[in-house]
């Protein structure tokens, strides 16, 4: 489990500081103030591993750099296998890189990182942390799983060379790990159906694997689908932006999941007892229906693949459906909301401020909106209804306002079309 964070000199504020909880965590701020950038600063702490240094095809999860001249660091704290793994790293600038600690480095689990454009990243204890050959400790041969959005469901491979150059498959990828699955009808394709079943928006509107199909003449493959309500098996290549988000986190848990699972027990040695899900933009490409139930959904999924195991979820979202969807679930004791904030006033011009905030139910999204998450003055009217009600509301505070003011107003709130029930 991730505790903390303490930045300085680097990302978008001269310092942060974040501590965090011990089950979920919520980043909520505008574009660009640093929500992805503390993901991946959450990612390379746990892992020392930066996405884009392992797989540079990667759009996102670049290594961080200091803001300007001086030095810059990042201090982080974890709960690891037996104690608590503490740590400041500082940047050379000779080398460009962040400097590591000496010995074995701490152990925080099992961390998978969903990125924002479709790409994941994996670090599993089992494989990819530090081995012993020969009585000393050496680091492992893979990193972390580092995937594209296209390896996500292609497979990932890398080049081996060893006395000769050759490809070895890291991952099998979606399209041939689901129709193996199903083909075998084993342990594998009853958890990804039970993850896709936790993972569906409702009741009425399941996530249930069709027949395996094939999609052409010129394609060998047989191709995994979604049977729909109206009783169609549509290829998974098909489906819309946000079912093709949500089954490949479901695959990218059940397969990390899994491989760990059957790679700690080559080892002859139990899977881990931690779990730690970044994920960005939770909400990327959902409805407004799964933006109700996807945080719940994915804290189950992961406590019922992990069993035995402490579950952390730390997710960045700009959706005030996301936020009004955990009231009921929200344990000020375990979770925490934490949000970003360009500060511009007197004493701090332009600075971005990173704070924990108290977590009010406000009981509807609409509410949500004019919370310091959003900061939306009038909640979600349009801005010609936002500018048109401030001024009228400015106008009430007067003592006495000309009629040329009163008319000039009345008409902008006309045009604005408010709605008939709008008070203004």
């Amino acid at each position: 489990m991730l505790e903390s964070l303490r930045l300085k000199n680097v990302g978008p504020a001269p310092e942060m500081a974040l501590d965090l909880a011990p089950r979920l965590n919520l980043i909520t701020g505008d574009n660009g103030l640093g929500k992805s950038f503390l993901l991946d600063v959450a990612f390379w702490a746990l892992t020392r591993r930066w996405p884009a240094e392992v797989n540079p095809a990667l759009t996102s999860g670049q290594i961080a750099r200091p803001r300007g001249s001086g030095p810059a660091s990042i201090g982080f704290s974890f709960q690891a296998s037996s104690t608590a793994a503490r740590h400041t790293s500082t940047f050379d600038r000779e080398s460009q890189a962040w400097s590591s600690s000496r010995g074995r480095p701490g152990n925080p689990g099992l961390v998978v990182y969903a990125q924002v454009d479709g790409g994941f990243s994996v670090w599993d204890p089992a494989r990819n942390y530090w081995r012993t050959k020969a009585g000393e400790d050496a680091p492992a041969r893979q990193p972390a799983y580092v995937f594209t959005a296209r390896q996500v469901w292609e497979g990932l491979r890398r080049t081996s060379i060893n006395t000769v150059v050759e490809e070895v498959q890291l991952c099998n990828g979606l399209l041939t790990d689901w129709a193996l699955w199903q083909s075998e009808g084993g342990r594998a394709f009853g958890v990804l159906k039970e993850t896709l079943l936790r993972m569906s928006p409702s009741e009425n509107d399941r996530l249930e694997p069709g027949d395996l199909v094939k999609l052409s003449l010129d394609d060998s493959r047989r191709i995994p689908s979604l049977r729909t309500r109206y009783g169609l098996d549509v290829p998974v290549l098909m489906a819309s932006a946000g079912v093709r988000r949500i089954i490949a986190l479901a695959y990218l848990l059940v397969w990390a999941w899994e491989e760990h699972v059957a790679a700690s027990a080559l080892l002859d040695q139990p899977p881990t007892n931690q779990v730690t899900f970044l994920v960005d933009e939770i909400e990327s490409h959902l409805h407004p229906r799964w933006q109700r139930t996807v945080v719940g959904a994915l804290l189950g999924v992961v406590q019922t693949l992990a069993a035995d195991a402490s579950v952390q979820l730390i997710c960045a979202t700009h959706s005030p459906l996301v936020l009004a969807s955990v009231e009921p679930i929200f344990d000020e004791t375990r979770d925490a909301w934490f949000d970003l904030d360009l500060r511009d006033d007197e004493t701090h011009q332009g600075v971005v401020e990173l704070r924990r905030r108290p977590f009010v139910r406000r009981g509807d999204a609409s509410h949500w909106l004019t919370s310091e998450a959003f900061d939306l003055a009038t909640g979600g009217r349009s801005i010609v209804a936002e500018r048109a009600i401030t001024s009228a509301m400015t106008m009430l505070e007067e003592p006495a306002p000309s009629w040329v003011a009163i008319d000039r107003i009345d008409q902008a709130l006309r045009d604005a079309r408010l709605p008939d029930l709008d008070p203004f």
